[in-house]
């Protein structure tokens, strides 16, 4: 296809919702990722939850991925608007209370449920109206893109997506510098509120095809389906391994470029994996092609194993950044082969059931990470901090290992 051909089916290949759910995820993404990027320090630092910063970062996004199934049961009843919107009101809401947590003004309402309590309650509402946003914008990709142009349509979805993970947490940088940290939570919720707005003038629901209609009754057999496979499950919680390393971008790297590196702006550090992944992932789709996906998967995870070595052992900011970068590559390599391989190993008539379910080792590796991350920073931080990045390159590694042994005798047994 040439550029000129490019450009029509950019032009005509989309109706004008996939245009404004686009938008919609872009600042999404900016509102969750400034968040997120400021997470774990702000809890610690702020709020004084520092000895479970993690875990309760980590339970937030395990809660926020692990829902997105239920999710589209209040998609098929009540529609694409209606709970976009309400995924923004919660989100307004959410991030809100957050932020109030490290406010002066607001402790005499935390104070009321004591701190604990108070943070895990407005986090999981948060989370929880995240979910919905999910099965919301993807599928109004796949309702208002052309058959032709549906490719090209989830292409700039994702582009947006890691758009987002770039800009946001650098934006979190300067409103934390000018305002405060706890402003950062603030920032998202300002975004929501106008999202919110944004839904309810310019959305369309998007017509199309019924699917089948999703009941909790159906989501539970859907589980119970899955679970029962033990060879996918296998599967999903050895690739868990790849999703402990990534959140520890997150959940560790912040106190590390900031308590050893003595380099304030950890905001900056967080976006080099998103914009390497930006730059990078088309040539490395491009030049992994004709490698099975397995092959490409077991490539790409021992890359990023090894990336938190050279962190490790560098020891200094440029060595954070290669190492960071490296982990994109692996990241790059493996992350677009997942969804194929999963489709592959699904049984044939319930394959749209196992993808539904392929999120998983995204909320079992975070809920996991926010655990280590706290032990991790706890027992090496402040004596022996490569001794974090080396252990992690170890998780890495054996889950690597794992999965070239799945792989040896899942081979075997075809």
């Amino acid at each position: 296809m040439n550029l000129k051909e490019k450009a029509k089916e950019i032009i005509t290949g989309f109706v004008p919702t996939f245009w404004v759910a686009n938008i919609l995820e872009l600042f999404e993404r900016l509102a969750y990722y400034g968040a997120k990027a400021v997470l774990t320090i702000y809890l610690a630092n702020k709020v004084g939850l520092d000895e479970e910063a993690g875990f309760l970062a980590g339970l937030f996004n395990a809660v926020l991925f692990g829902l997105p199934v239920v999710a589209g049961v209040f998609v098929d009843k009540y529609g694409f608007k209606r709970t976009l919107m309400a995924c923004f009101a919660i989100f307004c809401i959410g991030y809100f209370l957050i932020g109030l947590a490290g406010m002066e003004y607001g402790q005499s309402i935390v104070a009321v449920v004591g701190k604990r309590p108070y943070v895990i309650a407005v986090l999981m509402l948060t989370a929880i109206g995240g979910s919905l946003i999910k099965p919301c914008i993807v599928g109004t990709v796949a309702k208002t893109s052309k058959p032709s142009a549906q490719a090209l349509g989830f292409s700039i979805y994702y582009t947006l997506v890691n758009l987002g993970g770039a800009i946001g947490p650098i934006i979190a940088y300067y409103v934390r510098q000018d305002l405060g940290i706890e402003f950062v939570l603030v920032m998202s919720s300002i975004t929501s509120l106008l999202l919110f707005f944004g839904t309810w003038f310019f959305y369309k629901e998007p017509a199309g095809e019924v699917s089948e209609k999703k009941t909790f009754s159906k989501v539970f057999s859907d589980m119970v389906l899955v679970f029962a496979n033990l060879k996918f499950m296998t599967f999903l919680l050895i690739f868990s391994g790849f999703w402990i390393m990534f959140w520890q971008i997150y959940y560790c790297l912040p106190f590390y470029a900031t308590e050893v590196l003595k380099y304030n702006a950890f905001e900056f550090l967080e976006t080099v994996d998103a914009w390497t992944i930006i730059l990078i992932t088309i040539p490395i789709t491009a030049l992994v092609s004709k490698v099975k996906p397995i092959h490409a998967m077991i490539f790409g995870m021992g890359l990023a194993s090894f990336s938190w070595v050279v962190i490790g052992a560098g020891g200094t900011l440029t060595a954070t950044i290669i190492g960071i970068m490296l982990f994109a590559v692996g990241e790059a390599t493996q992350a677009p082969r997942f969804y194929e391989y999963v489709s592959f190993i699904a049984p044939k008539d319930q394959v749209g059931t196992f993808m539904g379910f392929a999120f998983l080792p995204i909320a079992i590796g975070s809920f996991t990470a926010g655990i280590l991350s706290d032990w991790l920073r706890s027992n090496y931080l402040h004596t022996n901090p490569a001794m974090m990045w080396y252990t992690l390159s170890g998780i890495g590694l054996t889950s690597t290992f794992l999965l070239f042994i799945y792989n040896f005798f899942v081979s075997k047994s075809k």
